[in-house]
Parts: structure tokens; C-alpha cells; sequence
């Protein structure tokens, strides 16, 4: 019989296999693709080179950060701070599909909802505690 123990570690072994996975890629796609992800900056918004250089930076430093014990909780607020930051290119391309014919609408659409998801696989992959989700300790 497997524990609660047990089944914990798998899932959070998935999460951080996850989160590992998109930020690895997605680091790399940033500098290999540069036109692309500059494509998907809105037009407002300054230096967008130099932005998706930086975000890819950190994509590819918290993917090796949440590979690191030390370092997970750290890299997995960063993850969730550089998440939240890429939300108006998200936005930008579901409001302007006609600016991206190469992505299905349903994807600029779905990439919505996967982010919330990814933020919860961050968060609790990589912190030892959630606080909303922590239950109180013996006093």
C-alpha cells in the first residue's frame, strides 16, 4: 500500500518535471527564435528585444533553479513572477490572432487557462508549504 507520503513526492516530481520542461524550452526558444517572441510583445511596451533576451535568461536560470533544493523555493516565486509578467504578450496574441495565422485561435485561447495551471504546477511543485493550502502544525 503507498502512502500520502508517497503519492506527494510523485506529483511533485511531475509539477517540477513539468515546470522544468516548459521553462527549459521556452528559455531556449527565446534565443533561438528571438523574432518570433519579439512578434508577441505588444507593440507599447519598450525594448522588446532586450525583454525576450531577459525573460529567456531567467526561463532557463529557474528551470536549473527548481533542479537545486536550495535554490527551488526561490526559483519558483521567480517562475511565477516572470509567469505573471508574460501575461500581455498571452493577451496581445488571443486579442490579435490575425497577427499570428501560424497558431490555431483555439491555442492563443487555451494558453490562457494553461498559465493559471502552470502557475499552481509552479507553486506547488517547488514550495515546501502552500499557505493557502497548509494545514496548521500542532501548537
Amino acid at each position: 500500500m503507498t502512502s500520502i507520503a508517497s503519492h506527494r513526492r510523485v506529483w511533485r516530481i511531475a509539477g517540477l518535471s513539468l515546470v522544468f520542461i516548459w521553462f527549459a524550452v521556452g528559455g531556449i526558444g527565446h534565443f533561438v527564435m528571438l523574432d518570433a517572441f519579439v512578434s508577441i510583445i505588444p507593440p507599447g511596451l519598450p525594448w522588446s528585444e532586450a525583454a525576450v533576451l531577459i525573460s529567456g535568461f531567467f526561463e532557463l536560470l529557474g528551470a536549473v533553479g527548481i533542479l537545486l533544493p536550495r535554490y527551488r523555493s526561490l526559483a519558483g516565486w521567480g517562475l511565477v513572477a516572470l509567469t505573471i509578467c508574460v501575461t500581455p504578450a498571452n493577451v496581445y496574441m488571443w486579442l490579435h490572432p490575425e497577427l499570428f495565422p501560424m497558431v490555431p485561435e483555439w491555442l492563443l485561447l487555451w494558453r490562457l487557462p494553461f498559465q493559471v495551471f502552470l502557475l499552481f504546477c509552479i507553486i506547488a511543485s517547488t514550495q515546501r508549504r502552500i499557505p493557502l493550502l497548509s494545514t496548521p502544525g500542532p501548537s
